[in-house]
């Protein structure tokens, strides 16, 4: 008995989030042509894309496929019975016979966009989610206070022992390029996280933009990205435990911080108070030094005004 065979169906219907122009850009980068040679695929009528499969290949096809954002389906092919009572020669086909143009795609798929996406820090392409966001992001933050440290410790040596200016000098440029690749390497990871949402990298320039840009960040760390395939590749590969572990170290930094900012804001609420309770308790001392000294002044002229009148009436 023969192995089942099976085909891959698509009639136009995409998976949940995927547009369809994202999805006939995928599709034209499996099949390696343009996008007008896809878009009939999308008329809303079933196509087979690809027949007589074994059970593997099927899913494996149809793996590709789920990724580039399309809802395809396996089918089973028809059983076939063999006859050999009446066998008939297949003609050959005429050379000057042209293929159809509404024929479905011949080329392999399922090799040509992998699963996931490869991962790149120093990269402007890919793809990136949240947590890898925030993990990469405190990597890259303690390496630069890293580096500043290292930095400043040479500093503070070089000019106490060689007092030089020319390694002075050079140290100040090396921080300079330090600062500067740091600047580089958080815009690249901004940017895969941006394509991670379906958005164009250049809308990174919104950070410089006023209050829009003191919300961007917490936009890039909230906003989820799709687990399919869209415009900028294959979508990222899932979290590992080392990149779970430093986003929530890095969640716990901000708390921290926060924190910190929140009690510092209330000392100095509570030494406020204490310097102006003080003031008043101060100025209401002297206040009332001030009344008893006017009084005792006005008792002493009193005083002085009594035996005055006394010595004229002797």
């Amino acid at each position: 008995m023969s192995e089942n065979r099976y085909k891959i169906v698509f009639d136009g219907t995409l998976l949940p989030g995927v547009e369809k122009s994202t999805a006939q850009l995928n599709l034209a980068e499996l099949f390696k042509t343009d996008t007008a040679a896809v878009e009939r695929l999308f008329s809303g009528q079933p196509v087979e894309l690809k027949r007589d499969l074994t059970q593997a290949d099927a899913q494996r096809y149809l793996e590709a496929l789920k990724n580039a954002g399309l809802d395809a389906r396996i089918e089973a092919e028809p059983g076939l019975e063999l006859n050999l009572e009446a066998v008939t020669p297949a003609a050959p086909r005429p050379a000057s016979v042209a293929d159809s143009p509404y024929a479905p795609p011949q080329a392999t798929v399922g090799d040509a966009v992998p699963q996931y996406a490869t991962l790149n820090v120093f990269s402007f392409e890919g793809r990136i989610g949240r947590l890898r966001y925030l993990a990469w992001t405190l990597v890259l933050t303690v390496a630069l206070l890293a580096v500043i440290g290292a930095g400043a410790l040479f500093g503070v040596i070089t000019t106490a022992v060689l007092n030089s200016t020319l390694l002075m000098g050079l140290g100040i440029l090396a921080g300079a390029v330090v600062f500067i690749g740091f600047i580089v390497v958080s815009i690249q990871i901004s940017v895969q996280r941006l394509h991670d949402l379906g958005w164009s990298g250049w809308l990174w320039l919104l950070n410089f933009v006023p209050i829009v840009g003191s919300v961007f960040p917490l936009v890039l760390m909230v906003s989820p990205g799709s687990n399919v395939a869209n415009r900028y590749g294959a979508p990222p590969p899932p979290n590992t435990t080392a990149v779970k572990v430093l986003s929530w170290m890095w969640v716990v930094l901000l708390v921290a911080i926060i924190i910190g900012m929140v009690a510092g804001g209330l000392s100095s609420l509570e030494d406020r108070y204490s310097e102006t309770s003080y003031s008043e308790s101060y100025d209401s001392s002297s206040d009332e030094a001030e009344s008893a000294a006017d009084a005792a002044a006005a008792a002493a002229e009193a005083a002085d005004a009594a035996s005055t009148v006394e010595s004229e009436e002797e």
